[in-house]
């Protein structure tokens, strides 16, 4: 019903993605097509793949962030704020020291559609990083409207993060914001990296030569570095998210609305 979160797994050549109205997560891979990776999934929305390849998981209905080891068992790393609940953590990120940071908006204590109706517990919408040795979150940026997709430069000294505000907000933003990242974690110099002119952005990937590569309304598009528009993959229908991927990762998998994706493409997404 809402393909979001695809995460790449090279060790199968498998990638899994959230179906988040119908909570479950569903799998693909190349001589198995398409099923159920976990029903039940907690309204999983963003997922990733850390350095010792176990999938993270933002999930609305428990309201954090959790780990599948490799022997399935599933863990809870982040719930809480400052002895408030999160709203509905969206997208996530893991960088070369193992830091999660995140996203947290309130899709999914809005309504009962995508989580379960709620009163927010921490006063906004943030950014926030979590070290490996650390449950507890830090915040890194507190005035977005709806941080969403969220992705490092190859280098990691650049962070983008999606603002959707305009889903819900009247004139609001629909844009990438760009900031700098300094040695501790500390980001700084924000600015604003693109506008979108096409429907709002949501997931967004980093290729190995530093161009940001987000969904919109009509498909993906793809901006170099400096935010000027390369070009676009068009799509019949609304693009939510996309990862790189495939033995190469050369291979673009992009989850929109009712469907998966996927094509070879020129380039291949940034190694972490």
């Amino acid at each position: 019903m809402w393909a979001e979160g695809p995460a790449y797994f090279p060790a199968s050549d498998m990638l899994v993605w959230s179906d988040i109205p119908n909570n479950r997560m569903l799998r693909w891979a190349p001589g198995m097509g398409v099923g159920v990776f976990r029903a039940n999934a907690n309204y999983s929305n963003g997922n990733t793949r850390d350095a010792q390849g176990r999938l993270v998981t933002c999930e609305h209905g428990r309201r954090c962030i959790s780990r599948t080891e490799h022997d399935g068992s599933i863990v809870v790393l982040a719930s809480h704020y400052q002895g408030g609940r999160l709203n509905s953590p969206n997208d996530l990120v893991v960088d070369s020291k193992g830091a999660i940071w995140f996203t947290d908006p309130d899709y999914g204590i809005l309504s009962d559609y995508e989580g379960f109706r709620a009163p927010g517990e921490i006063g906004g919408c943030h950014v926030y990083a979590m070290s490996p040795d650390s449950r507890e979150p830090r915040r890194v940026a507190d005035d977005f409207v709806k941080p969403n997709g969220l992705a490092f430069s190859p280098d990691e000294s650049r962070l983008y993060v999606a603002d959707s505000g305009a889903t819900h907000v009247d004139r609001g933003p629909r844009h990438i914001r760009v900031f700098d990242v300094g040695r501790e974690g500390r980001l700084s110099r924000s600015r604003i990296f693109v506008e979108m002119a096409s429907g709002i952005p949501d997931g967004l990937r980093v290729d190995e030569h530093g161009n940001v590569w987000t969904s919109a309304e009509d498909g993906v598009h793809c901006y170099a570095p400096d935010g000027t528009l390369l070009g676009k993959i068009l799509l019949p229908e609304t693009a939510a998210n996309l990862t790189f991927g495939g033995l190469n990762r050369n291979r673009l998998f992009i989850t929109a609305s009712a469907s998966l994706y996927s094509l070879h493409v020129g380039v291949r997404g940034a190694a972490r």
